[in-house]
């Protein structure tokens, strides 16, 4: 009799057993269907797509081909759509109030070590404000100051501002001591600077520079 009660429960353990592996090889086998179907679509992209960096995480080849043509098209799109001005000689999609950049105002500042100059243009290159340090007031060594060179540009932003200027391209030319503070000039008298390109003339071994002075 006991050996009969031990056969029973050693054929229940036997089937608890066959029963939950068969449940673990279901589980697994509708796991492993989930993760390739999700490796299949799953795709990191750049960072605001500007970037053309797309990785696939299923090695078929037809799903590689795939993935290389969505690569390419976003690589397109993404320049196609880039949000920087645009290298000289390209054209840009990007607008400012319906202008393109090739065709914003100019604002030329011009900052030598005695006076800074700021000249508001076109883009053909005709002048709408001219103004500088000594205009605004400032006398002898003053006009060389930081603070000359803001008032300046402020008086700059406020003029074309009036003549319905908004977003401008800021060109600097020299190293006077006021080439940074006339661009924060522009910006505090109510002007949106799109860019700044630094013009400054590099001689190569040009002119021989002035000999040091004696104190």
């Amino acid at each position: 009799m006991s050996r009969l009660f031990f056969n029973a429960n050693l054929v229940c353990w036997f089937r608890n057993i066959c029963n939950m592996n068969t449940l673990n090889c279901t589980f697994l086998s509708s796991v492993s269907i989930v993760c390739r179907q999700l490796s299949a679509s799953i795709n990191t992209n750049g960072i605001c797509g500007a970037s053309a960096l797309q990785r696939t995480l299923f090695t078929g080849a037809v799903r590689l081909e795939d993935a290389r043509q969505a690569a390419t098209k976003s690589g397109e799109s993404s320049k196609e759509f880039s949000q920087l001005p645009p290298l000289p000689g390209e054209d840009s999609p990007l607008r400012w109030a319906g202008t393109p950049f090739e065709q914003l105002p100019i604002a030329h500042v011009k900052a030598t070590y005695n006076n800074t100059h700021i000249q508001v243009t076109d883009s053909a290159g005709k002048s709408m404000v001219r103004t500088s340090c000594g205009t605004e007031g400032f006398k002898n060594i003053k006009k060389s100051t930081p603070i000359a060179a803001q008032t300046a540009g402020i008086s700059a932003a406020a003029k074309a501002t009036a003549k319905g200027v908004t977003f401008v391209r800021v060109v600097v030319k020299g190293l006077g001591p006021g080439r940074l503070s006339a661009i924060k000039g522009l910006t505090m008298g109510g002007l949106e600077v799109v860019s700044i390109t630094d013009n400054t003339p590099v001689p190569h071994n040009g002119c021989r520079p002035r000999k040091a002075r004696r104190v």
